[in-house]
């Protein structure tokens, strides 16, 4: 995805000179909590990721931004301030997280330890701070998934079959030629979703099955097993 523009005239400080730059916005004034908030994000382990600053006032002139929930000087990440285009890189920066100039925070190839709550704090030339929160899930890369079954040549009204879906993805869909897989006293669905049991099995059995394993917003199908039921 494309990162969107940053301003040429960034400037990056010791992170302990940052600090008392946000130590003196905390001192004039406790921030309140209003309408700002953060756009909570899913995404995939090594993409870009924005988060975006929901309800944004426009008359704010700097912004600061924490890993965490609350204002942990400790767990600053950036300070802007928008009427100069002035950068601050704080202590939580590991030189992959920048604030646009629209006061939204750029995170370049994220990583699992990305993942959690953050604060944004707005800063005005006459009024309160105001602070607002969002949360940012990152997940795995989802594989696709596997789908074995405990048996072959099954016989009808003889045998049993357990087919076992092997996935990273944190829910499963079941489908049988291509429509959803339904269940019934003899087809019937594991606690953990990712395993079904025939019993006893059926001509009307016989047939494809895949499981479609999903997480967050993506979503993949195994490659087809097909089931012969002798009889």
């Amino acid at each position: 995805m494309k990162s969107p523009s940053v301003s040429t005239h960034r400037i990056l400080v010791h992170w302990q000179g940052f600090l008392l730059v946000v130590s003196i916005l905390t001192f004039w004034s406790l921030p309140t909590i209003a309408q700002l908030g953060i756009v909570s994000t899913c995404c995939t382990k090594g993409e870009d990721v924005v988060l975006r600053i929901r309800n944004k006032p426009p008359e704010a002139i700097a912004y600061v931004w924490y890993k965490g929930k609350g204002m942990d000087k400790n767990s600053v990440i950036a300070f802007f301030i928008k009427t100069l285009s002035f950068h601050l890189s704080g202590p939580e920066n590991n030189g992959e997280k920048m604030i646009t100039n629209d006061g939204s925070l750029l995170l370049k190839k994220v990583i699992m330890m990305d993942s959690g709550i953050y604060t944004v704090v707005a800063h005005f030339p006459d009024s309160k701070p105001e602070i607002g929160f969002g949360q940012l899930d990152v997940y795995e890369h989802l594989r696709v998934p596997m789908l074995i079954a405990s048996s072959y040549g099954v016989r009808e009204n003889e045998d049993d079959v357990d087919l076992t879906c092997y996935t990273n993805g944190l829910s499963v869909k079941w489908l049988f030629n291509g429509t959803d897989l339904k269940f019934t006293d003899r087809v019937k669905l594991k606690a953990d979703g990712r395993r079904i049991t025939l019993n006893p099995l059926k001509r009307e059995d016989t047939g494809d099955y895949k499981c479609k394993a999903s997480k967050a917003i993506t979503s993949v199908e195994s490659p087809p097993l097909e089931l012969h039921v002798l009889y």
